[in-house]
């Protein structure tokens, strides 16, 4: 176990308007969390084959990539727009469709939220698909972790928070991190709070209900599914790339 003077520091940042304010210095990673769906999204995606993911911010990059050939998946307030080849749902990133393939990828929360993190030395995404092996990944960094939560268009969700708190806890458990974090602590309590039912504590979610009302919610209980993948998807220069290479059996 590292020792206490070796220990790297927690930060949560509950949504992208907050991140200009966060208080963690020298180079650090942030992890990315749009858990319904951009991330759990990415995530699945890489399980599932595609080479690389080119994350843009506005729809008018994306129309203008998808004019040069590009598979587009690109979604607004949920729903998927006339001009991408998919959506948001993880269950769109089949092997047949993006394997060995690149993705444009444009979201109303999650690439919005990653354009804000670029002064990050590296962004990850993280999900409960891959937590356990983005804690793993995390530990082997030895850097301060800043946890960024998408939101809902810079407001709080509570599913982004349940997963900060799930990810901080496993990383105090590896002893190898500390947080004096009021956001990291809250995270991890509600965490604590909604672990023994997640699917049923989301209920209380609003995004959870928006997706309901669009006929989008059947990705929801994957999306709470832990440990489904061991990608571990990294943002670097202008791609997402898994940095742990996919294991076929």
């Amino acid at each position: 176990m590292a020792s206490p003077a070796e220990k790297h520091s927690i930060e949560v940042c509950f949504t992208p308007k907050l991140f200009p304010e966060v208080v963690t210095c020298g180079n650090y990673i942030v992890v990315l969390v749009d858990i319904l769906r951009a991330t759990t999204s990415i995530c699945t995606a890489f399980a599932n084959g595609v080479k690389n993911i080119i994350p843009v911010a506005t729809l008018e990059e994306a129309r203008n990539l998808k004019s040069e050939g590009y598979l587009v998946a690109s979604e607004q307030d949920g729903k998927k727009l006339d001009f991408a080849d998919f959506g948001n749902s993880a269950f769109n990133f089949t092997r047949e469709a993006i394997g060995g393939k690149t993705l444009v990828y444009c979201t109303t929360n999650g690439t919005r939220a990653l354009d804000t993190a670029r002064r990050a030395e590296k962004i990850a995404i993280g999900a409960f698909v891959n937590l356990q092996s983005l804690s793993n990944w995390l530990n082997a960094q030895e850097k301060n972790v800043v946890i960024l939560c998408s939101g809902w268009k810079n407001k709080f969700c509570l599913e982004d928070a349940i997963f900060a708190g799930a990810l901080a806890q496993n990383l105090l458990l590896g002893g190898r991190f500390e947080t004096h974090c009021d956001s990291a602590h809250a995270a991890i309590d509600l965490w604590s709070v909604a672990k023994p039912d997640v699917t049923g504590y989301i209920e209380k979610a609003a995004h959870r209900h928006r997706l309901k009302k669009l006929g989008l919610d059947d990705v929801i209980p994957y999306s709470f599914t832990l440990n489904s993948t061991e990608v571990v998807p990294v943002f670097e220069g202008s791609e997402i790339l898994n940095v742990i290479p996919v294991v076929k059996i």
